[in-house]
C-alpha cells in the first residue's frame, strides 16, 4: 500500500487492545507507533463539552489502540 500511495504522509489504523497479534504486527513489523488508547474514560474530543468522558456503546467495548506511521 505504501508503494501505491507514496504521497501519503501519515498512515493511521486502529485495533482492539486484546488483539495482541495485531499490535505486534503493526508496531514491530510495520513500524507504526501507538498514539492513543480509547477506553471508557477517554475524553471525546468531538464533544462540544470537551473533557467529558466518552460514552462508548455496548458492554463488549474494552478498549482500542490507534496507531500512526509517519512517512519520511
Amino acid at each position: 500500500m505504501e508503494r501505491l500511495y507514496p504521497e501519503t504522509e501519515v498512515w493511521e489504523t486502529c485495533t482492539p487492545y486484546f488483539e495482541t497479534r495485531n499490535i505486534h504486527f503493526y508496531v514491530n513489523k510495520c513500524g507504526f507507533h501507538i498514539v492513543e488508547f480509547f477506553n471508557a474514560h477517554h475524553p471525546d474530543l468531538h464533544d462540544p463539552e470537551a473533557g467529558e468522558e466518552n460514552n462508548y456503546e455496548g458492554e463488549d467495548f474494552d478498549g482500542m489502540f490507534r496507531f500512526e506511521k509517519r512517512m519520511k
